[in-house]
């Protein structure tokens, strides 16, 4: 067990540092194609950071590990929602306001993904056929966003720089890596949970959602050191919902995903609460650091349930 726990420690960092060279080129190529800056930030760089859990995911469903699914994406939400955004709020140590009717919008779409995801999930299985509707509010989702992020077009014509083949052939390298280390990310869980005798819902729940969500940690705590805390908002919430529309979608297309019953019973209720709780302090236009307090506290307090400190 102990080669299994160090494949996966260097699996998840193989896995988490491709997706942040996978982001960065993407950025590259999103400015070369003149992308607004908002939907660089919400989609390129929300999507690039929800990655590995969207290729652990297909990979889970293909070796038959469809347990991994529902706990990484269950466990990345309520990571995203709470650790992630209380932690860069505690880390920026001033509130941050959320004046922009963008981030209204994600928080209408992040409860509505949120409730799709509870009814498709709630029965203990996850077929193609109901999780199609998702991906299309995701696609439906993305076009309203695009539209109303894209700006007026300039009247003067700007000289488009060279073309980034230096960010193409990282992005391409990069997604190499996301794939082995996504890969290996899932044998290794696989392992770990025979050689202990424990859920591979659990590990995902747990170890791998909280490894999936450092790279999102890691733009956010940037993001708003440089006083762009609204992007990194977006960026989360861009994420989630990601998660919970798309990834249920793209790997029930594979084959059935099994929900087990703790996740039903515990976690996902854990999830819908906390976005709720999330939509309900947002709606002030702020996010105060006692508020980001709050958030850490509670997914401690869910780490210690689930794991039985």
């Amino acid at each position: 067990m102990i080669i299994d726990l160090i494949i996966f420690v260097i699996a998840l960092a193989v896995l988490i540092l491709a997706a942040r060279f996978f982001t960065n080129a993407a950025e590259q190529i999103g400015k070369w194609l003149s992308l607004p800056s908002f939907v660089i930030g919400i989609f390129i760089v929300g999507i690039g950071t929800s990655l590995p859990e969207l290729i652990s995911g297909i990979l889970s469903v293909q070796q038959g590990a469809t347990e991994i699914v529902p706990g990484n994406i269950i466990g990345a939400n309520i990571s995203n929602l709470l650790l992630v955004t209380g932690f860069a709020v505690a880390m920026g140590r001033k509130p941050i306001a959320l004046g922009s009717t963008y981030i209204f919008i994600d928080l209408n779409f992040l409860i509505g993904s949120v409730l799709m995801f509870y009814i498709i999930a709630y029965d203990g299985a996850i077929h193609a056929g109901e999780a199609f509707p998702a991906v299309m509010v995701f696609i439906i989702y993305s076009i309203y966003l695009i539209k109303s992020g894209t700006p007026a077009l300039d009247s003067q014509p700007v000289a488009k720089p060279p073309f980034p083949l230096k960010a193409v052939l990282i992005l391409l390298m990069a997604a190499v890596g996301i794939y082995y280390g996504a890969a290996y990310t899932v044998e290794s869980i696989q392992n770990i949970a025979r050689a202990i005798n424990i859920p591979e819902s659990i590990i995902a729940l747990t170890a791998l959602s909280l490894g999936t969500t450092l790279p999102e940690l890691a733009v956010n705590v940037t993001a708003i050191k440089q006083g762009k805390a609204e992007m990194a908002i977006g960026n989360v919430l861009g994420s989630c919902i990601f998660n919970t529309l798309v990834i249920p979608g793209v790997a029930s297309a594979l084959g059935p995903i099994h929900v087990p019953g703790d996740l039903l019973t515990f976690s996902l209720p854990v999830m819908a609460g906390t976005a709720v709780l999330f939509y309900l302090l947002a709606q002030d236009k702020r996010i105060s650091v006692y508020e980001g307090l709050l958030f850490v506290v509670i997914y401690l307090l869910f780490i210690l349930k689930i794991t039985g400190i």
